[in-house]
């Protein structure tokens, strides 16, 4: 009975009405954030959604009861459990925040779909690789945060006047949201040599680091394929 149960559970058919009903259940979250929908369909939208959170925990029961003990040793079936755990917790009280993260039930496609899993492989196996990029991207804004607030924290406290707030500003300039005209122009009006500064900050943060980033996730990936 067990085995047969378990062949049903990893069967393609049954992956893809799992990942139909996912795919519902995140049309349906996302319909319950409009007031409009709410105030015309509010209650068919909380039953549906009730209905499909009680699909869920009774496919947990049945995978539990056809693999037994093997369940809590894959990873994927612990973070399937989790997810479920999350939104069968009462969204009351102290536990109101909990009611956002409904939405992470659509994170089960990623342990319902093999090529999704594969992919999350590869970038958890492409973390150790990571984590000296990180130590030297950490450096890089560390000293030029220190660099920043001695050049131009007195004109501008606001952006350099501390470390915090130069590490902050130059995650934005990093990021190339508003750096020019935002940041940096007004910063070469006080201080017209700056750009000597920003332009080898932005080519090592954001051209440099990133793509080393880029290049040690694709070949974690490439590996695991």
């Amino acid at each position: 009975m067990r085995q047969r149960l378990a062949t049903v559970l990893t069967s393609r058919l049954w992956e893809q009405v799992i990942i139909t009903i996912i795919v519902v259940n995140a049309v349906v979250l996302g319909l319950m954030t409009y007031p409009g929908m709410m105030s015309l369909y509010g209650p068919a939208l909380h039953l549906l959604d009730m209905a499909i959170l009680a699909i869920f925990v009774a496919e947990l029961v049945l995978r539990i009861y056809a693999f037994g003990l093997r369940f809590f040793r894959d990873p994927w079936s612990l973070f399937d459990f989790a997810v479920v755990a999350i939104a069968v917790i009462p969204a009351t009280g102290p536990f109101q925040v909990l009611r956002a993260l409904r939405i992470l039930r659509v994170l089960r496609l990623v342990s319902t779909m093999p090529a999704l899993r594969r992919v999350v492989g590869g970038l958890v196996s492409a973390l150790p690789g990571m984590s000296s990029i990180l130590v030297l991207m950490a450096m890089l804004f560390y000293v030029s945060a220190v660099m920043a607030t001695n050049l131009f924290g007195q004109s501008f406290p606001d952006w350099f006047g501390s470390l915090t707030s130069s590490l902050y500003t130059l995650f934005q300039v990093m990021t190339l949201e508003s750096w020019s005209m935002g940041i940096v122009r007004p910063v070469m009006e006080v201080y017209p040599q700056a750009w000597a500064f920003f332009v080898p900050f932005i080519l090592l943060s954001t051209y440099a680091v990133l793509n080393l980033f880029i290049g040690v996730i694709v070949s974690a990936m490439q590996e695991d394929y």
